[in-house]
């Protein structure tokens, strides 16, 4: 068993109590040895086992001596003593190593590449990064210098690089690097000189110094400057000789090189020549050369600072990498050169890890440690052609290669594994390409170029550790009852279904709307259809294997901003961006493309609908930005009344209303964001409680009465906060609060509002439980009965969907790697009150809902007159809408306006629940039958004999040797036998007399027909009649 197995299931108090057991009351503290500390620990803290203890002790001695005690002695293990401080060294640096294994094993997510205007024509042959003034420099062979923003990386401008040696049709530039402390750009060209531009000077990009006199063209640059003494830096050059160079500077932030003579021009370039560097005429400087390549061209160089060397690259095999060590000034170097098979096209050192990277022609990787020359330290296999570039991701502890076929991989060092492959994204071009690879770890960016095109990588934003269930804002989540998974969507126009139980993705369906964002969504009364509503003006009626059924035109061709879909049993209602309700009927449904209709109460309100909220069997109530509620016959579609707040009751309510941004916003501080009908108090609204719930601007929550139509009660949810949203349970029990900064709160309104009050109520209900699973705004919440328990969904701009228990403590974020289990420690289970998933409400003996119970006398009364009273009515015509904004069988309402019966039919409905049937390619662990709940099988008592068993002289004959009774059979007094029917039998004494004259009766038809064949067989008879009577005569005669 491993030591990590107890730290990680030690809590904050075992700590604790490890604390006070080595400190106690003195600081100084106590130390103990290995028998000791397993007692007292195991004694204090009572957790693990004493086994365990000592194998904690043994991993903190072992880490901070540095060797084994496998080889030591029982008296020596014994020696040995811990104390506090050595302990917690021991877990903060468990506790790192750990972290850093996380931050390695994350693969960057790229997002789609984008190629950049290129103002090159020719091919691309270095790109920089300026620290000073955050931009990025690329130059081309043909002298062409690019400037790129850094935030968005667009063209700033472009210049032409000038060199009066050559004839511009013969500039060719090889390679240039950056001096970041002296402000500065290096640039080589193959006339055998390097240029050095001035970046401060009035004139952009003009040469201050030329260094002429090279023995070959310099095809690699490499600058180095010291973190601490910025005067001191290294400047590298490898060339087509083989020769490897570098010019260290004793002062580079006041002269680079010797200033020129006073009586010299200043307008002009300084001439600077090799030979008088190497010579040391130039007191500010000093030369170090090696020439261990051969006369292998130097592809790359660079200076290690932490080592105090030059790493160079060539293709020879012989010299695939020499590393030439700086001894002391004036000495020459100390040079060491490693073997490949076919040579090295690119390299790259990592300071932290001290290794090497090459990129080898032979299609492989090789990791070196810079002391041993003998052989890698490790092969990274995988590419199918020729490494031409590598670079480490320092921070992450990561390699990137590319290769020549076009593929870029991803490995993670410590286990040598590649852990992301990349092919097909890149620009197809000829055989013959000049790739350039360059890395900006600062920004996540990755920069390539094929020839003079540029390709940019970006990695997505990192969150951390903080876990995500989206890529882009979650705008909505639902729960389906049916296949009981979880569906939300976000801003990217994706929909993901999730498993409850344990947090999994199940499917994933991208671009539902195209570029548009997903605003909202909705579920039809079957659980089948999801409605997803963007903000191109269109609601896309889906099934659960990603076909679209319907295209509903809300906004009548234009992009609209849709707040909520309201699905009907009849009409689908969508609303957001105008006065009106926009309608859709269900006989348009049966074309594809679907038209809205004609809204027959027209326009009634004075801004724009943003919710609105349905109770059966024909309530409508509508909520608008400017805090209007207006309550709708929804068969007849005319408006009925009009409800909106007390202004004089909250104008001396002192408030700060406040947006998004933080700035005071007086305008959205009535709107209506959210409304839900409080289930089971039609009986409550008729003595004046509430039974209409809204919230938005400013934190506030009101209760209403629709049926007088007044405001019964307002409270504030969130303080200084802005606009919230909130949901409520189905059984009306709960109601939950959400605002901007990811804060929930429940509230207990089961006994709120329930009898008239004079004026307004500025008392807020009872607050449950407040949580925080979101780091930012709140989007959507939704309620959901699951396996009996009660639970709630939130989305949130942050990308994550949170599952909550409610009240309670957070489960987790959908999409974690670690998977929960509804039934661990902290779960709620549902209340007496609650109804349970698949099972009826439970409802007391006296046909009483249990909410009656916990009212007043009085109240009770009133509402079972009330409940008594509609039940004695017709129901027979009524039939119940389903909402698609609330999930069926979450928990059936307390009370219905249609009586009991209604109840007990609803109840059965709702314990029809079966194991949702998943359509999804996805190799999961889930079966069909994971819906089936099993249990433990309870013990079978004792079964009780039946009657027949007890006393069988009641039911059988008391002798058992006579044989039963039978009915004899009449005697046969005729003779006759037995088996011979007296009758005839046919079918007329069979069947009824009408049949059988109905059968013989001929059709129409064949009368018609039968009729002519008997005229014409009467006709031929009498000829043959004549002809005989003839022929007989003749022959008298």
């Amino acid at each position: 068993m491993e030591a990590g197995l107890l730290e990680s299931r030690l809590s904050m108090e075992d700590y604790e109590k490890l604390q006070s057991l080595f400190l106690g009351d003195s600081e100084a503290g106590v130390s103990f040895s290995r028998a000791e500390f397993i007692e007292q620990a195991w004694s204090a803290v009572r957790r693990g086992s004493r086994e365990e203890y000592g194998l904690l002790f043994d991993s903190v001695v072992v880490t901070q001596d540095q060797r084994s005690l496998l080889l030591d002695s029982a008296d020596e293990r014994e020696e040995r003593r811990v104390d506090w401080e050595r302990l917690t060294s021991f877990l903060l640096l468990g506790l790192s190593e750990k972290e850093e294994n996380e931050r390695a094993a994350t693969v960057p997510r790229w997002q789609p590449p984008r190629t950049l205007t290129p103002p090159h024509r020719d091919p691309v042959q270095q790109v920089v990064y300026l620290r000073s003034s955050s931009r990025y420099l690329s130059v081309s062979k043909g002298g062409t210098l690019g400037v790129w923003a850094g935030e968005d990386f667009a063209l700033l401008q472009t210049h032409r690089l000038h060199n009066d040696s050559v004839r511009p049709k013969d500039l060719w530039v090889t390679a240039m690097v950056v001096l970041h402390n002296v402000n500065k750009i290096a640039v080589s060209f193959t006339s055998k000189e390097l240029c050095f531009y001035d970046l401060l000077s009035k004139q952009q990009f003009s040469c201050q110094y030329k260094l002429q006199g090279l023995r070959y063209a310099p095809l690699s640059l490499d600058y180095w400057c010291h973190p601490t003494y910025p005067a001191q830096a290294v400047l590298t050059m490898g060339d087509t000789g083989g020769q490897v160079s570098a010019i260290c500077f004793r002062s580079a932030q006041i002269s680079l090189f010797e200033r020129p003579s006073p009586g010299a021009e200043t307008d002009s370039a300084d001439i600077i020549k090799w030979k008088e560097l190497v010579e040391g005429r130039h007191r500010c400087c000093y030369t170090l050369v090696h020439r261990a390549h051969g006369h292998a061209w130097v592809r790359r160089v660079r200076f290690l600072g932490s080592l105090e060397a030059l790493l160079s690259c060539s293709t020879s095999p012989q010299s695939s990498m020499v590393i030439g060590w700086r001894e002391k000034e004036g000495e020459p170097l100390r040079v060491t050169a490693f073997h490949t098979e076919k040579g090295t096209n690119d390299l790259d050192h990592h300071s932290g890890m001290n290794l090497i990277a090459t990129a080898g022609i032979d299609n492989k990787v090789l990791l070196w440690n810079p002391y041993v020359i003998s052989k890698p330290v490790g092969v990274l296999r995988g590419h199918m052609s020729s490494v031409t570039a590598v670079r480490f991701i320092v921070g992450k502890k990561q390699l990137i290669s590319f290769s020549k076929d076009k593929v870029l991989r991803l490995w993670d060092v410590a286990s040598q594994l590649c852990i992301q492959r990349i092919a097909g994204i890149f620009p197809k071009t000829q055989e013959e390409c000049h790739t350039l690879l360059f890395l900006s770890e600062e920004r996540s960016r990755l920069l390539l170029s094929f020839n003079s095109l540029l390709l940019l990588m970006e990695a997505k934003r990192e969150e951390g550790r903080r876990v995500t269930s989206h890529e882009n804002s979650v705008t909505c989540v639902l729960y389906n009852s049916l296949f009981r998974q979880v569906i939300s969507s976000d801003s990217g126009s994706s929909v993901i279904c999730w498993l409850v139980d344990t947090g999994q993705k199940v499917k994933q369906f991208h671009r539902c709307h195209g570029d548009a964002e997903i605003s909202t969504m909705a579920l039809d009364g079957t659980q089948t259809r999801l409605f997803t509503a963007g903000t191109d003006g269109v609601v896309k009626i889906w099934d659960f294997n990603g076909h679209c059924h319907h295209r509903l035109n809300a906004g009548r061709d234009q992009a609209v901003d849709i707040s909520q879909v309201l699905v009907l049993k009849r009409t689908v209602l969508v609303m957001g961006w105008e006065r009106m309700l926009t309608v859709f009927r269900l006989p348009s449904f049966s074309q594809f493309f679907v038209q809205p209709s004609e809204w027959k109460g027209g326009v009634q309100h004075k801004d724009d609908i943003l919710c609105a909220a349905f109770l059966p069997p024909q309530t409508l109530v509508t909520g608008s930005y400017d805090g209007e509620l207006t309550v709708w016959n929804n068969s007849t579609e005319n408006a009925l009344r009009k409800l909106r707040p007390d202004p004089e009751r909250e104008r001396s309510r002192p408030q700060t209303v406040c947006n998004v941004n933080g700035v005071q916003d007086s305008e959205s501080s009535d709107g209506v964001s959210r409304l839900f009908f409080l289930p089971g108090r039609m009986g409550v609204a008729t003595v004046g409680g509430a039974d209409l719930v809204s919230c938005g601007g400013s934190g506030l929550v009101r209760f209403w009465n629709t049926v007088h139509s007044g405001l019964v009660a307002v409270f504030t949810a969130h303080k200084d906060i802005g606009s919230i949203i909130m949901t409520m349970t189905a059984c009306g029990r709960y109601l939950i609060t959400a605002d901007m900064e990811g804060t929930l709160k429940s509230w207990g309104i089961q006994e709120y509002c329930l009898l008239p009050s004079d004026g307004v109520t500025n008392e807020a209900p009872e607050l449950l439980g407040s949580l925080r699973p979101h780091m930012d705004c709140v989007t959507h919440l939704e309620t959901c009965l699951h396996g009996g328990r009660l639970l709630l969904l939130s989305a949130s701009a942050d990308c994550s969907v949170a599952l909550s228990y409610l009240p309670g403590d957070t489960v987790g974020v959908f999409g974690q790697e670690e998977h929960w289990r509804l039934d661990g420690p902290g779960s709620v289970q549902v209340g007496e009150g609650e109804p349970r998933e698949g099972t009826e409400s439970p409802q007391s003996p006296g046909g009483t809902v249990p909410e009656f119970d916990s009212q007043p006398p009085k109240m009770r009364e009133e509402r079972r007159a009330v409940v008594e009273t509609e039940e004695a009515g017709d129901n027979t015509g009524l039939e119940r809408e389903e909402l698609g904004s609330i999930t069926p069988g979450d928990c059936s309402p307390p009370s219905s306006i249609l009586g009991r019966s209604y109840r007990e039919r609803q109840g059965l409905r709702v314990s029809d629940s079966r194991p949702g049937h998943r359509e999804t390619p996805l190799n999961t662990d889930v079966g069909t039958f994971s819906g089936l709940r099993i249990g433990e099988v309870q013990s079978v008592r004792e079964l009780s004999r039946p009657e027949f068993v007890i006393h069988p002289h009641r039911y059988f004959n008391h002798s058992a040797k006579t044989s039963p009774i039978f009915t004899p059979l009449p005697a046969n007094t005729e003779g006759t036998p037995l088996n011979v029917v007296k009758a005839a039998f046919d079918q007329r004494s069979l069947f009824p007399k009408e049949l059988l004259d109905e059968e013989d009766r001929p059709s129409h038809g064949a009368r018609k027909q039968g009729s002519r064949e008997n005229r014409s067989n009467d006709r031929g008879r009498g000829r043959k009649d004549r002809q005989r009577k003839g022929s007989s005569s003749g022959a008298f005669k």
